[in-house]
């Protein structure tokens, strides 16, 4: 298990991102840190839901812009879901 401090130096946003700027957020609460499966917006104090444009009511500890992740069984980085489909609507 990831260790809160291996977390944290993983979500590298210092700060707050810029308004409205889609991120990756790092959450925590009594059980532990977490990464919320959805992106998210910061704008006028406040962490939102990038999907439902809903405030977020979770503890962020940390953010870092979206990060690809690398497919194994392809050897490919594919883009994060959100990036592909605000791709796919242009």
């Amino acid at each position: 298990m990831a260790t809160r401090e291996k977390r944290l130096a993983q979500f590298d946003g210092s700060g707050e991102p810029p308004p409205g700027q889609t991120v990756e957020v790092l959450c925590e609460d009594h059980s532990g840190t977490y990464q919320l499966p959805f992106p998210c917006f910061y704008i006028d104090g406040k962490w939102h839901n990038k999907e439902s444009g809903g405030a977020l009511e979770a503890t962020v500890i940390g953010w870092r812009f979206p990060r690809s992740r690398y497919d194994e069984r392809s050897g490919r980085r594919p883009q994060p879901s959100f990036v592909a489909d605000r791709a796919s609507s242009y």
